[in-house]
Order: structure tokens, then sequence, then C-alpha cells
């Protein structure tokens, strides 16, 4: 009754999904599946734009030399040639599908390109200050309507099939057990391919900029398959983050420090001069470990961003958004400081594939921020993340469409006969609070060994509870966030305990000076 053929399943709807479905839909059954709205993951909330070589005076080698730099040594070259060489066509194919990136008559390209940090050229093509929003909708439109394509809305992923769980001799990947969170009901999705492109981590931690659906469920699912994760201690963090109980995840744009917004203390004491000498204006990840020194070393919930010296005009002309938006919440930001705290932002770090995106499970292919390609190193560079999604998400598709047609595998039923329904629902919320709240003080923007030793020892205590629960109360998707979510959390935490320096993201207090030799943190199911 609830047993589904598909030729091919995504799990997840951003702009990894979405690309590789609208490839693939011509000859395929395409079944992609995600756990709240078809726009409700981080694709959507993108702002900047999307990286790519499209000016007259750029060129590829500038754009991988600059990728180079931002990934302090650890980017895959191979994998940063391929992303960037494949830059135009996928943004061609985007303007294909009648994406309205913003326009520029005076630019030989006919759009307006714009320059980000670390950037060497003028090189983002966006749509206003909303890209992410405007190709969601865009492509969203072209998936409802699409004959070989079925949206399952509501549905989220709990484990992969796998052939070692089925006792056959291969260890491909056959298909996916999904709760139908309407119906509450368990359904067994049967494939010949099974992509994963769930997104990142975000909410691991206390502070994210990233959406509610961001629970690390595909590197978690691939894990338990069996798949490689590399370098989940780069988890970047943007500094500041408006802090409100009810604004969630609303950035305060870095064109606030840019444009004379100063950092400081509840009694309007500066601090940014003390830790480098360029202040508000110093890189992103100095000023993150900068406000969160502060806020560790005083026991602060937050610090403040003051741009009240500015005539009023100037800031309601220049930040409007912002300025509506805290005006919402009773901050008037003309007259008063911004609470703000730096936020996990972006995982740099996840399932290890090749230029294909193939994992190492068969038939098994992870796309997007769940992936770990090598092109962002150990640290990402503005804008490529969406352009990676992009490129892989073709790459996939190639691939995809080059396997030979098989059968499906006959798949076993989702069993709960040894299952009841859940009695105390306060034992997920208090372990989700606790783990995002000691994953903040111990795994953070500086780390040091005590601290996650610490976190390596809660994170033991967590799982035991959470996987007793799992065994006897039926799964909800608070449980399978809950679940991924620890497990995503100790596989970065092995990630940071392993790496003995201080290298892009990772910045440790035990291992300040960085090692002559890069190196990939690689973890591999089942060996200690």
């Amino acid at each position: 009754m609830y047993m589904s053929h598909f030729d091919v399943i995504i799990i997840g709807s951003g702009l990894a999904g979405m690309t590789l479905a609208l490839n693939l839909a011509e000859s395929q059954r395409v079944a992609v599946v995600t756990k709240r709205g078809l726009l409700d993951g981080a694709s959507n909330w993108a702002q900047g734009g999307i990286a790519a070589v499209l000016a007259e005076n750029d060129s590829i080698e500038a754009h991988i030399s600059d990728t180079l730099i931002a990934g302090a040594g650890l980017c895959d070259e191979q994998a940063t040639r391929f992303v960037v060489e494949n830059s135009r066509a996928a943004i061609e194919w985007l303007i294909e599908q009648g994406v309205p990136f913003t326009r520029d008559a005076d630019n030989s390209t006919g759009y307006h390109l714009t320059r980000e940090g670390g950037h060497s050229h003028r090189r983002i093509i966006h749509a206003a200050d909303a890209t992410g929003h405007a190709i969601q909708v865009t492509l969203a439109e072209k998936i409802k309507s699409h004959a070989n394509i079925t949206l399952l809305e509501n549905h989220i992923a709990i484990d992969l099939i796998t052939g070692g769980k089925l006792g056959l001799e291969d260890n491909a990947c056959h298909g996916v057990y999904v709760l139908d969170k309407d119906k509450g009901k368990v359904r067994t999705f049967a494939s010949r391919h099974i992509v994963l492109a769930s997104g990142g981590a975000g909410k691991v931690y206390l502070y994210t900029t990233n959406p509610d659906v961001s629970t690390g469920d595909g590197v978690a699912m691939g894990w338990r398959a069996g798949c490689r994760v590399s370098n989940m201690e780069f988890v970047q963090f943007h500094p500041t983050c408006l802090y409100h109980p009810h604004a969630k995840s609303f950035l305060i744009t870095e064109a606030v420090r840019g444009e004379g917004g100063i950092l400081v203390l509840r009694d309007g004491t500066r601090f940014m001069q003390d830790y480098d000498p360029r202040a508000e204006l110093a890189p992103r990840d100095v000023v993150a470990r900068a406000i969160d020194f502060e806020m560790k070393k005083r026991g602060l919930d937050c610090v403040y961003l003051d741009i009240s010296h500015k005539p009023a005009a100037f800031l309601k002309e220049h930040f409007p958004n912002i300025y509506e938006r805290c005006l919402e919440l009773g901050i008037d930001i003309t007259r008063q400081p911004i609470p703000v705290v730096p936020a996990a932002h972006y995982s740099c770090g996840g399932i290890v594939t090749d230029s294909a995106a193939r994992t190492d499970i068969p038939n098994l292919y992870a796309i997007g921020e769940v992936a770990c390609t090598g092109l962002h190193g150990a640290n990402r560079l503005a804008s490529n993340s969406l352009l990676e999604c992009m490129v892989y998400a073709q790459a996939a598709a190639k691939d995809i469409l080059k396997q030979p047609q098989t059968p499906p595998v006959a798949l076993p039923e989702w069993d709960e006969s040894r299952v009841t329904d859940a009695d105390e629902i306060i034992v997920i919320s208090h372990n989700w609070d606790e783990l995002r709240r000691f994953m903040w003080d111990y795994v953070g923007i500086v780390r040091t060994n005590k601290r996650l030793e610490r976190a390596q020892h809660r994170i033991r205590l967590l799982t035991e509870e959470i996987n007793e629960y799992y065994q006897n109360f039926r799964v909800s998707n608070d449980l399978i966030e809950l679940r991924n979510l620890v497990l995503t959390a100790d596989l970065i935490v092995q990630c940071a305990m392993l790496r003995h320096e201080s290298r892009g993201l990772h910045y440790s207090r035990d291992y300040p000076e960085q090692l002559a030799e890069a190196k990939n943190t690689v973890l591999v199911p089942g060996e200690k």
C-alpha cells in the first residue's frame, strides 16, 4: 500500500535538487522528496548571487585562484577547475529557464555583475538582493507542472535502504524509507538511483542563518549507509545575525559595517580595534572570532552593532529591509544599536563525492551543501555555493542518464510492530536544546581540546538516549531530525579533534599555527 517505484528519487528541493530533477525529467520518472514546502530550503534564502566567469576582463584562472586562496590550501584543484569551467554554462541554463537576473545595459554581458569579498573581479550575477528566491520560484513552476516529476511535500526521509541491509551481495542503494507527515505513515520508495540534496546542518548550533530544515539529514543518512565523510570541522559563521527571540535567522548584512557601523558592548565600548587594525572591516572570520571571544569572556548573550550616528535618511535609503524588520521588533536603528551574534552559516564538509557526484555507495549520489566535492576546502569563497549546486547537479544528471536500465529490487515494508506512540515528547525538545547549546559553547567559532572533549562526552550520552527512544517509539519529524543532528554533531567533533592546527574556518587555541602540509580530514564508517 505504501510502496512506490521511481527511476530517480531526489531528497531535497533546493537549487541542487530542482536543477537535477529538471535535467532528468524528459526521460526519467523523478520523485522530489522535501520535508516541508518546495521553497523551504536554504537556497530560497540566498541573498547574494552566483559566481561565474562572465565578464570580458575576467578569467577562469582568476576565479580558480580566488577560490584556492579562500580555501586555505585544502581545495581540490581538479574539482575547482571543473566547477569554474562549467560556470558560464550553468548560468546560461538558468537564463534559459527564465530566471530574472538584474540587467545592466552598460555591461557587455547585459547583466549587472557585483563583486564580493575574496573575488578579484566583478563576477556575481544576481537578482537584486534575493537571488535564491528568484531562482527557486522560477524553477518551482517548472517542477510543479512537469508530468514526469512527482513532488512529495511534507515527506521526511528516514533512512536509505542498501543491499547490505537487505542481505544482498552488493551494497548498492535501492530505496529509502520516508515518513509521510500528513498521514503519519512510513512509505517505502524503491528507485534505481537515490540523490541526497538535503542541504546543510546549521541547526546543530544555537544560532544559525539557516532555515529550520537544515538538520544534517543527508550527511547522517549517508554515514549510516556506509559513505565516507570529510572536513566536517569547517563550519562557516556569519558574524552578525540579529539577536532577538522573534527574529529567527535574520542577517544584518556586512554592508552595515562597510558604511560605518561599529561593534560595541552594552555600555558602548568598542572592541574590534583590539583584535585587528582593520577593526570592523576585518574579514568575516576575524570579526566572528572577536565577537565570540568577547561573549565567552564576559558571559554575554550578544554584542551590538551601532550605526545610529549616520543620518536617518541615509539608513532608510541604504538599508530599508533591515530598518523595517528591526522597527517591527522595537529597535530603531537610527537611534539604537542592533543586538547581534555570530551564527552558523554554511558547512564546507560533507559526504565524499567524485566529479559525477557519486558517493561510495553504488546508485547513491550527493549534491549541494550535503556533499564534500573539494571545491570549498577550509573556507568557502562567497557565492560559490549556488554554483556548486548547479554544476554537480548537471554532472549527476549526465552520469545517471548513462546508466543501464535495471529492474527495481523488492524492498521490505517499514516495520513498526514493536514500537508504541511516544509517551513524553519533552525528551526530544530537551535533548535538541541541550545539543544546540553545548555545540555553540564547545564546538563553535573558537575551539579547544577541553571544549571538544566535553562536547564529545555529552554527545555520547545524548546518542544513547536518542537511540533508545528511536527503538521504542514511532518515528516523528522531530525525532528523525534530532537523531540526524546528534550524529552530524558527532561527525563535526570527530573531525575537529583530528585536526591539530588552525586552518580556514577551524580555529583551535591549542593548535594556533597552520601546518605546512594541508590534508583533508576523512572519516570512514566502522573505523576508529
